[in-house]
């Protein structure tokens, strides 16, 4: 906020009275000049080359004002209080997290097989890695690596954490690799979206409904499970029909969900009463994916971060789902 400060009063001592320009219009040009600030203005002056290790003799307040300001790459300057609201709602970390759903989604559409992502998702995750354990052990490497990529990251994954792209290749990978092709999207589709929403609405109205756990509220979870009912019905209902083979072969769900064998028994049904297809069917599976969207995003594993575990919780829900009724 220092060099803010000083960067703003710069600018306000700049501006001259031009002729016949009263006193009154000075100030406004001073105020509308204040609240202009350059992407460099944000920045803080260059540390000591005497600095050993990964922040040393920074201190937390470097890197949060490192991380949380505007790429050295921006065109124009941005109005403060847009700059605030950007950092503060972490709106090009959830713009690269929604658009992953879109292109999971338009990369199915084009035929793409998961047999043919996976592989791609293991060669930048093995990169990405190293070059995150380099940037700790070499603060030039990570003050660059900030710079150019502060915007998307949170301000603890600037000095000891691990940026979040790693978990969210990790789990989609692994997704990727091991699931059906319809499961594996839609626990793409739940990550992006559902785990976006739930933050986003968390955020804004999380204050008024009851606390699930820490940082986890009901407002964020109804959200997630909405758009986790509206992923599958989009899904389901606009792009599969597209491949009307994938419904025979490569998916968990083939448009019937039967009650499995035990429970038909216990209940004294045939199996034409315990089968429902069609829209009933698809009405089942987009609750359970809501629900399971939900579930995933509120769960803490072991303190894992939420783009690891969602992905891989949503496919184990959902697998198992289909397994039971739709095998």
């Amino acid at each position: 906020m220092t060099t803010t400060a000083t960067a703003a009063t710069e600018i306000e001592s700049e501006v001259p009275l031009t002729n016949g320009q009263t006193n009154g219009s000075a100030h406004r040009n001073e105020k509308s000049s204040k609240d202009l600030l350059s992407p460099s203005s944000a920045l803080p002056s260059s540390p000591s080359s005497s600095s050993v290790g990964v922040g040393a003799g920074r201190g937390t307040s470097y890197w949060r004002n490192l991380s949380r300001s505007p790429s050295p790459l921006g065109l124009i300057p941005i109005h403060r209080e847009w700059r605030d609201f950007i950092h503060k709602h972490e709106v090009p970390r959830k713009v690269l997290h929604v658009s992953i759903g879109f292109v999971t989604l338009y990369l199915y559409r084009r035929g793409v097989e998961i047999s043919q992502i996976h592989p791609v998702l293991l060669s930048l995750l093995i990169p990405i890695f190293t070059t995150d354990v380099l940037r700790f052990r070499y603060p030039a490497l990570n003050e660059f690596y900030i710079r150019v990529l502060g915007p998307f990251m949170r301000e603890s994954e600037a000095h000891d954490r691990f940026n979040g792209v790693i978990s969210y290749l990790a789990g989609l990978w692994v997704t990727m690799r091991f699931c059906p092709k319809d499961v594996a999207v839609m626990s793409v589709l739940l990550l992006s979206w559902s785990d976006t929403a739930a933050s986003t609405i968390g955020r804004a109205y999380g204050r008024y409904t009851p606390r699930i756990r820490r940082g986890k509220s009901l407002a964020g979870s109804l959200a997630a499970f909405a758009v986790g009912l509206g992923s599958a019905v989009l899904f389901y209902d606009l792009f599969v029909p597209a491949h009307p083979a994938d419904l025979r072969e490569g998916f968990a769900y083939r448009g019937v969900l039967t009650l499995p064998e035990k429970a038909r028994e216990v209940l004294g049904l045939k199996m034409d009463e315990a089968r429902i297809e069609g829209s009933l069917a698809m009405g089942a599976l987009a609750l359970v994916s809501g629900v399971v969207a939900s579930v995933s995003e509120a769960l803490d594993v072991f303190g894992l971060d939420d783009n690891l575990t969602i992905p891989i919780l949503s496919s184990i829900g959902l697998g198992v789902f289909l397994w039971a009724f739709a095998g």
